[in-house]
């Protein structure tokens, strides 16, 4: 019986990967665009393992890119559990679903994510944009979201990450 790998480095190196392009810069008028990287690799890994990557990553996850993007400590690590949760919660039924309405649980996803961090900003005094522009990203998310998918499904199925 051939023994499978558990293939963490992949994760990690996917996940840092999703780091490199959540800073890579932008210019001004595009930042509302960026798409959520990190949110949606955490997502793919939380629906397609969600014995191993849980919540526990995901507030890993989320202190890793506070202290990336310089923000408050907790931010993104409180919203990212909160999409991990639910991710886990759905994860049988976002298999069935087709990449067409995967993206569409992205967007809402991606758009709880942006409305938590928001949210918190604004309790913790920062100074945040009074437009809904910044919920622009999610629609970017979605919109990328079938090719990371299959891009993430195909590197999980040639690494056997189990």
């Amino acid at each position: 019986m051939q023994k499978r790998a558990h293939a963490t480095w992949v994760i990690l190196l996917t996940l840092f990967i999703a780091y490199l392009l959540a800073i890579v810069p932008f210019p001004d008028w595009a930042m509302n665009y960026r798409p959520e990287w990190v949110p949606m690799v955490l997502i793919y890994w939380a629906m397609a393992l969600p014995y191993r990557v849980g919540i526990g990553w995901a507030w890993a996850v989320g202190l890793v890119l506070d202290i990336l993007e310089g923000s408050i400590l907790g931010i993104n690590a409180i919203s990212l559990v909160i999409i991990a949760y639910v991710t886990i919660s759905l994860h049988q039924r976002m298999r069935m679903f087709s990449t067409l309405q995967q993206s569409g649980l992205v967007l809402a996803l991606v758009g709880l994510n942006l409305m938590v961090c928001h949210w918190l900003l604004i309790v913790t005094g920062q100074s945040v944009p009074a437009n809904l522009m910044y919920l622009m990203a999610a629609l970017t998310s979605a919109i990328i979201w079938p090719s990371l998918f299959q891009l993430l499904r195909q590197i999980r199925r040639g690494f056997r990450v189990t």
